[in-house]
């Protein structure tokens, strides 16, 4: 038997630092980069040793590190020992290991606790990749003399081996370890893990039909999803990259972060099979609403290749000044949550218009995305459409407001939020035909830029970035959330390889 699940990356559109409060909200976009995890058994046959019983075996393997890391595990005390080099391990597989089979060991009923404890005898054969966009290949593009393109991305094998950051390029508040583009990776892997180990152990179904609306067995995804996160991190976070990694495009307003007190503690004596019950009773108060962008729009990603930046040094230098400096930092945030609420209307304001007036708000973005912005309205030749123009107007502007409100924090706070080579970036993107409006998503820093166009304006927005050393990625929004897949995602990468070749 074999299990194979994915979960997206995100794009926090909205609610960068104010996400961590509630009720603060934040815009967040699944894409189409998928990180995935493989379960299956090691062994075709329970060990008959006697120590078989009380200790499993588990192997954690990731081609694109190179990396195989075998565990025990104590059926006893549910803890996962590592007993490879310590420099391989993963936190958060490790914790998603321990979530997993304490909740499954609280949720299962009695007349199947064998059925769980043979198949757990049979060890834990864990995978896990994540699609070529969670990390940067520019110094393998550039190394093969390729031009900064996503047709030269294409051209490297998917799952490709990463490259980790040579040296601290930008201070502080650049992490010089795996280079990244900033999707999160370790949200949508600890999800993906954890959904795979749900639905091999029997603790979920996960299958197309019972995954087409959220439902129990999604939300217990998220819930161990979320635990698992916080606690390999070494803190509780807003949360949204894993909801986001669990539902998919969403308006997204955090949990409380009572809720994981009992976990918190688990470290230093608590038993993991109570913990999790309280995880599985507590009061999850997050708020989740679907959310998309308006039809006809296109979301896009840039690597300036600046290395990226660490979030939790930024976050907590934000923190600081807002403890320094209570009044000015509240003032800032009042400011740039009533932008962020703005942007958010005007969004809903769209997608409204194109539900209604369908041909006319079609029209309209069909003559905009070849054009300025400056020009925009002069194309409207109707009420609906000056309507439209008028939405896409209102969205840009407050972009441009968010986008100094969060450069002012940066500078109060002593941090690189929106630093100068990427408000140069995000100007001249702004300029081009056809773009709505351009940003940093997240905590910002020099991870990556998103452009949202119209259209098909997205061509000459990669072409723009290519001339200005910026990586266009092949990202777009994809609402899908965690989801069961076929079979492991490197064969169908070569059966559909394989079937191109035909074709051609």
């Amino acid at each position: 038997m074999e299990v194979v699940s994915s979960a997206p990356g995100k794009v926090l559109m909205t609610g960068g630092y104010l996400v961590l409060e509630r009720p603060n909200a934040g815009l967040v976009l699944s894409t189409n980069a998928r990180f995935y995890a493989i379960v299956k058994p090691i062994y075709d046959d329970v060990k008959p040793d006697s120590w078989a019983w009380s200790w499993m075996d588990v192997k954690l393997t990731s081609p694109q590190l190179a990396r195989e890391t075998m565990y025990k595990f104590s059926m006893k005390n549910l803890t996962l020992h590592c007993v490879s080099s310590s420099d391989a391990r993963n936190p958060f597989v490790e914790q998603a290991v321990q979530y997993v089979i304490a909740a499954a060991h609280a949720r299962i009923d009695q007349d199947k606790k064998d059925i769980l404890q043979k198949r757990l005898l049979l060890g834990l054969d864990i995978t896990i990749m994540g699609a070529n966009e969670f990390y940067s290949y520019r110094d393998q593009l550039e190394a093969r003399g390729l031009p900064l393109t996503p047709e030269s991305l294409a051209v490297l094998p998917p799952f490709s081996s990463i490259t980790f950051n040579a040296n601290n390029a930008n201070g502080a508040h650049c992490k010089p370890e795996v280079a990244k583009t900033g999707l999160g990776s370790s949200a949508a892997m600890t999800t993906a893990v954890v959904a795979a180990l749900l639905h091999y152990l029997g603790v979920v179904n996960l299958s197309d039909s019972a995954r087409n609306h959220p439902n129990a067995d999604v939300d217990l995804v998220h819930m161990i999803a979320q635990t698992s996160h916080c606690i390999a991190q070494g803190k509780v976070g807003s949360g949204f990259d894993v909801s986001c990694a669990v539902y998919g495009s969403q308006r997204y307003v955090r949990f409380s972060p009572e809720v994981l007190s009992s976990a918190q503690v688990a470290g230093i004596g608590a038993l993991l099979h109570e913990v999790i019950i309280d995880v599985m009773e507590g009061k999850w108060d997050h708020e989740m609403t679907k959310f998309a962008l308006p039809p006809r729009m296109t979301l896009l990603l840039g690597e300036p290749g600046s290395g990226g930046s660490s979030t939790p040094s930024m976050v907590g230098a934000v923190k600081r000044w807002k403890k320094s400096e209570p009044e000015k930092s509240l003032h800032t945030f009042t400011k740039l949550s009533e932008a962020n609420s703005m942007l958010e209307e005007q969004l809903n304001k769209l997608r409204k218009l194109a539900e209604e007036q369908g041909m006319a708000y079609d029209s309209i973005i069909d003559r905009c995305c070849n054009l300025k912005s400056e020009k925009w309205m002069e194309q409207s030749v109707s009420p609906v459409e000056q309507a439209v123009v008028e939405a896409l107007l209102g969205a840009r502007n407050t972009m441009l407001d968010i986008r100094g409100h969060m450069r002012r924090m940066g500078e109060a706070a002593g941090v690189p939020i929106e630093p100068d080579s990427q408000t140069r970036l995000l100007d001249a993107t702004m300029d081009v035909e056809g773009v709505l409006l351009a940003g940093i998503p997240g905590a910002g820093g020099f991870d990556a830029v998103f452009a949202i166009t119209l259209s098909d304006a997205s061509n000459k927005v990669a072409k723009v970035w290519s001339s200005l050393n910026v990586l266009a990625l092949p990202i777009r929004e994809d609402p899908r959330g965690v989801s069961l897949e076929n079979g492991d995602p490197r064969l169908q990468e070569i059966t559909s390889g394989i079937h191109s070749a035909n074709i051609n």
